[in-house]
């Protein structure tokens, strides 16, 4: 079952807890804590975070996409 939740974005300045580089995904705990994650930590962490019942707030997807500004032969 995946859990998930409409948050605010996660933005440049959202910080993965474990290294220090720009956050993908937002683990929120039933107590209401809340964990950042790279997409590197987050795959490292999310069975146990699953399993625990964190709701989660996933934006990974974005390390996919192509930025609007890159070069015709970038995209």
């Amino acid at each position: 079952m995946t859990t998930t939740y409409a948050a605010s974005p996660l933005t440049a300045t959202d910080r993965c807890d474990r290294c220090g580089a720009q956050a993908y995904v937002r683990a929120t705990m039933i107590s209401g804590s809340e964990l950042l994650f790279c997409a590197h930590h987050w795959h490292d962490n999310e069975p146990r975070l699953r399993e625990i019942g964190a709701t989660i707030h996933d934006e990974s997807e974005r390390l996919a996409a192509v930025p609007a500004t890159a070069a015709i032969e970038e995209r």
